[in-house]
C-alpha cells in the first residue's frame, strides 16, 4: 500500500547537496555545512502546512494586506547524535522554535531494541508541533521510539526529517505511526548485516563530528 505520508525532497538543490554528502570524500567541515543546508531546504518543505492568518502591515508607502503565521509554536527535536547536524539549518527558517533532544542507541544485547538514555524536551512540548530530525532512517527503531516519546509527552503533532531513509525503516514508521509525515531526501531499498543503509552516507554521526 503507498505511503502518503511520505515526502521525498526531489528539489535540485537537495539532490546535488546529498550527493556531495554521500562521497566519501568529504571531510566532516563541509559534511556539517551540506547537512545544515539541506535540512534549512527540507525545512522549508515540512513546514508548508502551516497556517495563515491576514493581516494589515504598514510600509513605507501604504498599507499592504499580507499574512503571518497563525500563532502556531513548533520545537525540534534532535535524535542524538546524528540529527543534531540538522537543527542549526531548521531553525534558521524558524529561530523562534524551541529544541528538545532524544538519546537513542539500538541494544544488541535486547535483539536491536531502542535504549534511551536521555532525554530533554521543551517545558511547553503539549503547546507545540514538532518535528524530530535524524540524518537517517534506517530500521526504524530509533524513529519509532523517538515518536512515542514525544507523542506521550502531548506533542500537538509529529513530524519526522531525515537526510536518507531506508524502506524497511519508513514501512516501520509508519506502520507505528500512521498519521507522522516523513519527509526524507532520498529513499535507499537496503540495510546491510551491520545495518546502515546501502548505499546511504555511512555512519553519519562520525561524518558529521570527525569520529570513529
Amino acid at each position: 500500500m503507498e505511503n502518503t505520508k511520505l515526502h521525498i525532497c526531489d528539489h535540485p538543490l537537495v539532490q546535488h547537496k546529498l550527493s556531495l554528502i554521500r562521497d566519501k570524500n568529504t571531510g566532516s567541515k563541509e559534511f556539517r555545512e551540506l547537512v545544515s543546508e539541506v535540512s534549512m531546504l527540507m525545512c522549508y518543505e515540512a513546514t508548508r502546512d502551516l497556517p495563515l492568518k491576514s493581516v494589515q502591515i504598514q510600509t513605507p508607502v501604504a498599507i499592504a494586506n499580507s499574512s503571518i503565521i497563525s500563532g502556531r509554536k513548533l520545537a525540534f527535536v534532535p535524535i542524538l547524535r546524528g540529527g543534531l547536524g540538522m537543527v542549526d539549518g531548521a531553525i534558521k527558517l524558524v529561530p523562534a522554535a524551541k529544541i528538545g533532544h532524544i538519546g537513542i542507541f539500538r541494544d544488541k544485547s535486547s535483539g536491536n531494541a531502542a535504549a534511551e538514555y536521555y532525554c530533554k524536551l521543551p517545558f511547553d512540548i503539549d503547546e507545540r508541533d514538532v518535528i524530530i530530525t535524524d540524518l537517517m532512517l534506517a530500521t526504524g527503531v530509533s524513529a519509532v521510539h523517538a515518536v512515542k516519546r514525544v507523542k506521550d509527552s502531548g506533542a500537538r503533532s509529529v513530524k519526522f526529517m531525515c537526510l536518507i531513509a531506508c524502506t524497511q525503516g519508513a514501512n516501520a514508521l509508519h506502520e507505528a505511526f500512521p498519521d507522522v509525515d516523513i519527509y526524507c531526501g532520498a529513499m535507499d531499498n537496503e540495510l546491510n548485516e551491520d545495518l546502515y543503509i546501502v548505499p546511504g552516507i555511512g555512519d553519519g554521526g562520525d561524518r558529521l563530528f570527525g569520529t570513529k
